[in-house]
């Protein structure tokens, strides 16, 4: 469980507009040892990217999916990969 991971997700809902990002980096920095970014996409979702430990990338997704999160989410599509180390920190873009 300690494997180090690589998460792109995609939300969907009322998520622009409403500080989603800002709170996302900031459960991302809570959680610790993630990096990545929240990204406002052109379709109205947000894509979220987070390398770290498997298991606090999960505890993002499931924030994400579950957790008190600002706006609406209508759902979320997450993909897992092989980190990329490219991240310093974890970014709003």
């Amino acid at each position: 469980m300690n494997e180090e991971v690589r998460l792109t997700a995609w939300v969907r809902g009322q998520v622009q507009g409403v500080g989603f990002r800002w709170f996302t980096r900031a459960k991302a920095l809570e959680i610790g040892g993630l990096s990545g970014f929240a990204l406002n996409l052109e379709d109205g979702r947000v894509q979220v990217v987070a390398e770290g430990q498997r298991a606090g990338a999960q505890g993002l997704l499931d924030w994400l999916r579950e957790g008190d999160t600002p706006g609406r989410v209508d759902g979320v599509t997450e993909i897992w990969d092989t980190p990329r180390g490219i991240y310093e920190t974890f970014a709003i873009r």
